[in-house]
């Protein structure tokens, strides 16, 4: 009695905010390349949304889009601190996009794992120019509105993102190429074959294992492709014994759950070209593994 509304359907704000919450968790995933960050953005924006005078507002969604990117912005720079003192290399958080694969944007871009590892060399508003332009369409002049900047300036910072992301990568292979050098590379790891490995790997591959300081996990990025075929054959007979592939989607691509007694111990993602595989992206972080693993068995 007295609430105004009826407790069992949602008002109008709430009704915005559930609606606009794809596009919103889609953008904060994709400028912090964590979840657990994003969903911290979205809880912060929900607070803001209940403080904000609704009446006001004439595009929810822009409105939420806009206190979204700007919160995630802020994370991003002190999670760029965060990121410094972690134990050996940082990779993006996987995420399960079999139900969205293109993760609440008008496109899959700036989903796969390894374009998430190369946005993190950006600074952070370069990063949501570029993710509010490339995945999600917006126009330029409301991109400015949104980072509060000009609309040069925004075109700039999306050309900058742009040809920092091509110099860093090759054009990828088809899925189903993808896939196939994924299985010749893992069934090559799991023997400890040599030859193959060479074969498979691109001459400058780096290998990018993020154990959050687990112990066995490569503290440092293995390079080239002698030193990676080596370090994978003499892996093999420590690593391989008594585990199982999944084959699973991570980030709207093939990637291989690594799996112990039924515990998933990794997650591989490798980033391909006409040339081979170029990068070996391992998420061995425990928290990160967990996630993941629950929302695929959720």
């Amino acid at each position: 009695m007295g609430t105004g509304h009826d407790t069992d359907s949602p008002d109008d704000g709430t009704k915005a905010f559930i609606a606009a919450r794809p596009q919103l968790f889609g953008i904060a995933y994709r400028v912090l390349g964590s979840a657990a960050e994003a969903e911290d953005v979205l809880q912060d924006a929900w607070l803001r949304w209940q403080g904000t005078d609704r009446a006001a507002v004439r595009e929810p969604t822009a409105f939420l889009a806009t206190v979204t990117a700007r919160l995630a912005i802020n994370v991003a720079q002190s999670a760029r601190v965060r990121r410094e003192s972690y134990v050996g290399p940082w990779l993006p958080e996987p995420v399960d996009t079999r139900a969205d694969p293109q993760l609440g944007a008008e496109r899959a871009e700036a989903l796969d794992l390894a374009v998430l590892f190369l946005l993190e060399k950006l600074n952070p508003v370069e990063r949501a120019a570029y993710v509010l332009r490339e995945a999600f369409d917006y126009p330029y002049q409301q991109i400015a509105e949104m980072l509060e900047t000009s609309e040069a300036n925004t075109r700039q910072l999306v050309s900058r993102a742009r040809k920092r992301l091509s110099s860093d990568r090759r054009q990828p292979v088809d899925p189903d190429a993808h896939r196939r050098l994924m299985e010749v590379f893992l069934a090559a790891a799991q023997h400890g074959d040599l030859s193959v490995l060479e074969n498979v790997l691109t001459e400058d591959v780096v290998s990018y294992t993020d154990g959050g300081g687990i112990r066995g996990a490569s503290r440092i990025p293995v390079v080239g492709r002698l030193h990676v075929s080596r370090y994978f054959a003499a892996f093999a007979p420590r690593f391989w014994p008594g585990k199982a592939i999944r084959w699973v989607e991570a980030n709207s691509g093939p990637a291989a759950l690594v799996l112990a007694d039924g515990q998933a111990v990794a997650l591989l993602s490798v980033e391909t070209s006409e040339r081979g595989i170029e990068r070996l992206l391992w998420v061995m972080n425990p928290e990160k593994l967990a996630r993941y693993v629950a929302s695929l068995d959720g």
